[in-house]
């Protein structure tokens, strides 16, 4: 009785913000023809600044300009290979204490907290450009350069399964979108209706939601109307939504996500490397690098597959043919 109190003052004041009502926004497009991949280049004149129609702002209204922000001048990620298997306290303390590398990131985070965030950091920076600190590449990120994507934990909304973005991208294309409030669901559909309206019957593709509520008391929120969560939903998407309360502060940096008032979205390919990445209001040629992009990315993998589809059927005549030789 009480949590069902607390969650209707939540509601009532500002909690309901956190509870994303997933709307499903799907266009057709014409087909984009991929393109070779080219390492980005953050002197490239920047794209005009048309909005989306998914956008969280309105198209109709005045835009505004993308003075003072530049393409995306790093891959994002981080170094080290992700793993599904988490790891204990012993090993975490472990890794705190004597890890050289882990103990300067605890400080520079710790440093950063102190001096350049305040309470109100994210909301004021959403004043700025909407809050978008970056263009997306028009182009991937070189697969020589990028990083990996960190493991994520979260329930599915199927079923409540415990489930990793590590397990869940292996081996297929994917578009990561990070939603923790309801604007960052406009910046995801901005970016991704035009790629998932082309793209959605391809078995190599799939769309991942990560509804991540790192605060306690907004968890407690998304948790207590996860029904409401699942009937906005579409279906089909219900395995790969993801309700995570992971801690995600010291990989926020690597991963780009300086804000946590937008959304972003991350091109991940099938060895779990980020190859593209966009953030906060999506601007009509970001939207579309994302689907040349995710083209490009698909057409290797099919070429990939049906080569290790071919060499396996060839080493089975092979094996065959020395069976009946033997035999003879």
């Amino acid at each position: 009785m009480l949590t069902r109190q607390l969650g209707r003052r939540l509601a009532r004041s500002n909690g309901s913000e956190y509870l994303i009502p997933f709307r499903r926004c799907m266009a057709t497009s014409p087909k984009a023809k991929p393109t070779e991949s080219l390492p980005s280049n953050p002197k490239e004149p920047k794209p005009k600044a048309t909005y989306s129609k998914t956008s969280a702002k309105d198209p109709q209204s005045e835009i505004p300009d993308l003075d003072g922000l530049s393409f995306l001048s790093r891959p994002l990620g981080v170094r080290e290979r992700p793993s599904s298997k988490p790891k204990t306290r012993r090993e975490t303390v472990k890794e705190m204490l004597t890890d050289e590398q882990a103990i300067g990131k605890e400080r520079r985070f710790l440093v950063k907290e102190a001096v350049t965030r305040g309470y109100f950091h994210d909301l004021n920076a959403t004043r700025h450009h909407g809050g978008k600190t970056w263009i997306a590449p028009k182009v991937l990120i070189r697969e020589d350069k990028a990083l990996y994507l960190p493991d994520i934990a979260g329930k599915a909304l199927s079923d409540g399964e415990q489930k990793h973005t590590t397990s869940l991208c292996m081996g297929k294309i994917s578009i990561l979108s990070m939603l923790n409030s309801r604007i960052s669901e406009f910046h995801s559909s901005g970016f991704t209706e035009l790629t998932h309206a082309r793209f959605s019957p391809n078995p190599l593709y799939q769309h991942i939601h990560i509804n991540l509520q790192e605060n306690l008391l907004k968890s407690m929120l998304v948790n207590l109307f996860l029904s409401s969560l699942r009937s906005s939903v579409p279906l089909e998407l219900h395995p790969t939504y993801l309700v995570s309360s992971q801690n995600m502060e010291y990989e926020r940096d690597a991963l780009g996500m300086t804000n946590n008032r937008v959304g972003y979205v991350y091109l991940i390919d099938e060895n779990l490397r980020i190859r593209w990445a966009g953030c906060a209001d999506a601007t009509l040629e970001e939207a579309q690098a994302l689907e040349v992009c995710t083209g490009v990315l698909l057409k290797r993998l099919e070429k990939k597959v049906e080569n290790e589809k071919r060499q396996v059927e060839g080493n089975e005549d092979a094996e065959v043919k020395v069976e009946e030789t033997s035999t003879a």
